[in-house]
């Protein structure tokens, strides 16, 4: 195979961070026992906080590939479980954060975090799916798990005009709940409408003040994206015995709430931590992406980007701009 190739790379020499698209070699890869040929990438917020001047100080080694995850094929394997030619899709594990990661043509890693792509997926549809797409599909079990069905009521995703809300939304909706959709930006309600939303609510509805400790009694289940007070209010506004799945922080890491939904409602809340998954469960989640995510839909929140657009596509995640999935070919 040829020794170079193309990736994106961060530098940060004498405190003055660079990102640049070069030529780079085999040689220059990490240490790992399975070598893959990246055919497709994403940019997820994390890529952006990296990309857009490493904000929070997430890459701490330099130079640095960044991309939480890839999808592609294996061309060398020291482990038993790859072979060369299989298709592995790999997210997690702070890939792309500590340990380079997938927007380039090639990643070396370790066997323990691929998973063996299923049949009935393509690469690029995997990472339409990706990180977002995966967290979305563990907030939907572990709302399942702990009882949730389409009979439950309605089922409030937050945040769902973005990657996780988006797929969240389009799983919901195949499997016969009753979703609202809460967006600040209602120029996707036409967009949301088709992913499957049976209402759309503006954010400021959750996120303008600050809830009571108990509100009226609506949601059945809720998969929330966003925190602070739009998660505050959510908490408040729970039926009886409720799960709320938390898995991100776009309105901030903290939660002004009281302790009443959970000890007055029985709410739960379920933390999603979709990075440091068990390989088996991982198995598990992306054989259920391909069982009840309607990939046709796909394409209704996915476009797709060649490499030199990711430092653009960082600014805009951050800003809120971006619409869904942006999946980026690596070899364009």
């Amino acid at each position: 195979m040829p020794n170079d190739f193309t990736a994106l790379v961060l530098d940060n020499a004498d405190d003055n961070f660079n990102v640049e698209i070069k030529s780079i070699s085999d040689g220059d890869l990490p240490e790992g026992d399975v070598t893959v040929a990246v055919e497709y990438s994403t940019v997820n917020y994390k890529d952006g906080l990296i990309v857009d001047g490493n904000k929070g100080r997430l890459v701490r080694n330099f130079p640095h590939v960044p991309g939480i995850d890839f999808a592609g094929t294996v061309e060398h394997s020291d482990n038993p479980d790859y072979k060369p030619g299989d298709k592995v899709v790999l997210t997690g594990w702070r890939v792309g954060e500590v340990h380079w990661g997938g927007l380039a043509q090639r990643a070396r890693v370790q066997a323990g975090w691929l998973v063996s792509l299923p049949d009935g997926i393509s690469t690029l549809q995997a990472m339409a799916v990706g990180t977002a797409g995966f967290t979305a599909m563990l907030c939907v079990d572990a709302l399942e798990q702990d009882g949730l069905v389409p009979d439950s009521g309605e089922v409030l995703v937050t945040g769902a005009g973005g990657g996780v809300g988006s797929t969240a939304t389009s799983i919901l909706a195949a499997r016969g709940y009753t979703v609202v959709a809460s967006t600040g930006r209602r120029e996707l309600d036409e967009y949301l409408t088709d992913l499957g939303a049976a209402e759309i609510i503006d954010r400021k509805d959750l996120s303008e003040t600050e809830a009571r400790p108990l509100e009226k009694e609506r949601w059945a289940g809720c998969v929330d994206s966003v925190a602070g007070t739009t998660l505050a209010t959510a908490l408040a506004q729970m039926k009886y015995g409720a799960p709320v799945a938390a898995c991100g922080l776009a309105g901030g890491n903290g939660l002004n709430t009281t302790i009443l939904p959970f000890i007055l409602r029985g709410v739960n809340l379920l933390g999603i931590d979709s990075v440091m998954q068990p390989a088996a469960n991982r198995q598990r989640i992306w054989q259920r992406i391909v069982d009840d995510l309607p990939l046709g839909k796909l394409d209704a929140m996915t476009s797709v980007r060649p490499l030199a657009d990711v430092p653009q596509l960082a600014s805009e995640i951050l800003k809120g701009q971006v619409r869904g999935r942006t999946v980026i070919d690596v070899n364009a």
